[in-house]
């Protein structure tokens, strides 16, 4: 399994060095509900308020499209992804497009203490 890939939205990855920078890395899926779920969801957006078919539906996509970024990472030989954002897309008017981007890199250990900042 990926669960070793660390994943994170910051550069950066605290407690760690990144000793090697492998490049881009993303993990892409294309979802459309079922006929059923689409009625549903067209009903529920009659009377207003949050339309739950389509949230599970995105929610469960983007576990995927994480899923495969780390399966992508792993296969370049990460051991991390930094700076990882999401971006979508409609295809048509059934289909959503749920991409999940970043950079894949080598990170190990850092045994230097951080240091405070000071400015001035």
């Amino acid at each position: 399994m990926t669960s070793d890939i660390i994943i994170v939205s910051t550069p950066y990855l605290p407690g760690y060095k990144i000793t090697k920078t492998i490049g881009f890395t993303w993990g892409l899926i294309v979802r459309s509900r079922g006929l059923g779920g689409n009625i549903a969801a067209g009903l529920r957006s009659i009377v207003g308020g949050e339309i739950h078919e389509y949230t599970q539906l995105l929610n469960e996509s983007r576990e995927q499209a994480l899923d495969r970024l780390k399966e992508h990472a792993k296969a370049l030989g990460a051991n991390a992804v930094v700076s990882v954002e999401f971006d979508s897309s409609e295809i048509g008017q059934a289909m959503t497009e749920l991409l999940a981007y970043g950079t894949a890199v080598v990170v190990e250990k850092d045994e230097v203490s951080a240091s405070p900042v000071r400015l001035g």
